[in-house]
C-alpha cells in the first residue's frame, strides 16, 4: 500500500485526515441557507473561503458571522465567495440568522443580513472530509477552520483557530490579496506585507542573474543579497489586478 492509499484510508476514530495545501478541494453536495450547492464546482472561476464554526447560537460565532456578513462586499469585490458550515441543522441555521438580523447589535453592527450560504452538516460528512472535527478540541463541534480555495478548485491556504478565539478578518482579507497578487505578478510577499508594500522577486536561478542583480543591472530591483531581492508594486497595481 503506497502513501496515497494510506492517507485515503486512515480513518482513525472515524476522522478522515484533512486535505493539504495543493490538494483539490474535496467535493460534496449540501443543503444550505441559500439552497443546494455542489462544491466546489458551483464556484468555478471564483476564489472561495470555506469556513467552519462550532455551533449556532454561540457568542463568538455570532460576532464572526456579523463581521463576515458586513464585510462580504469586500470579499465579493475580490472575486471571492464566502461559504460557512457548522454541524447544526438547516432550521437551526435559519432561526439563528433571523435572531442576528432582528435582535443582535455588536460593535456598531445591527440589522445584519447573512446572505452567503451556511451549510447544514448534521452528519458531519463535510466537516470530516475537511478535518474540521478535531477530537482533542471537541468531538461534537467543528473547530474554526478556514480553507482558501482558488478558481481552479485547489486549496491554497488553511488556517485553524481554537473554539475560544474569534478570527481576524483583516488577516483573512490580506491573505487572499497576497495569494492573488503572487499569482498575478509571479512574486512572493514578505512578513507583514500589505498591499502597496515592496514584494519579493523570485530568487536568481543562475550565477549570471545573481551577479546582475548585485551590480544593480536589473532595473527596479533592490537586492539585500543575491537571494533576497525586492521591487516596488504599487497599491494601484494590486487593486486593479485580475482576480
Amino acid at each position: 500500500m503506497d502513501s496515497t492509499e494510506i492517507k485515503n484510508t486512515d480513518t482513525t476514530a472515524g476522522i478522515t485526515p484533512m486535505p493539504r495545501i495543493g490538494d483539490k478541494a474535496p467535493e460534496f453536495k449540501a443543503v444550505t441557507t441559500q439552497g443546494d450547492i455542489n462544491f466546489p464546482s458551483d464556484y468555478k472561476g471564483k476564489w472561495v473561503i470555506l469556513f467552519s464554526h462550532p455551533a449556532d447560537f454561540t457568542p463568538v460565532c455570532t460576532s464572526e458571522f456579523m463581521t463576515f456578513a458586513k464585510r462580504e462586499p469586500e470579499f465579493n469585490a475580490l472575486n471571492c465567495q464566502l461559504v460557512g458550515l457548522s454541524i447544526d441543522g438547516l432550521y437551526s441555521h435559519i432561526a439563528w440568522l433571523r435572531i442576528i438580523k432582528e435582535k443582535i447589535e455588536f460593535k456598531g453592527m445591527k440589522n445584519i443580513d447573512v446572505t452567503f450560504p451556511l451549510i447544514e452538516d448534521i452528519t458531519m460528512e463535510v466537516a470530516k472530509k475537511y478535518g474540521m472535527i478535531q477530537p482533542g478540541e471537541s468531538s461534537t463541534k467543528a473547530v474554526r477552520a478556514v480553507f482558501f480555495i482558488d478558481p481552479k478548485g485547489v486549496i491554497r491556504a488553511i488556517i485553524y483557530y481554537p473554539l475560544s478565539m474569534g478570527r481576524n478578518f483583516d488577516e483573512l482579507k490580506r491573505a487572499l490579496i497576497a495569494m492573488q497578487t503572487a499569482d498575478t505578478f509571479n512574486i512572493a510577499t514578505p512578513a507583514d506585507w500589505q498591499p502597496g508594500d515592496d514584494v519579493i522577486v523570485p530568487t536568481a536561478g543562475s550565477c549570471g542573474v545573481a551577479k546582475d542583480r548585485m551590480e544593480a543591472k536589473e532595473e527596479g530591483v533592490t537586492c539585500h543579497d543575491w537571494f533576497f531581492c525586492t521591487k516596488k508594486l504599487s497599491l494601484e497595481e494590486v487593486k486593479h489586478q485580475k482576480k
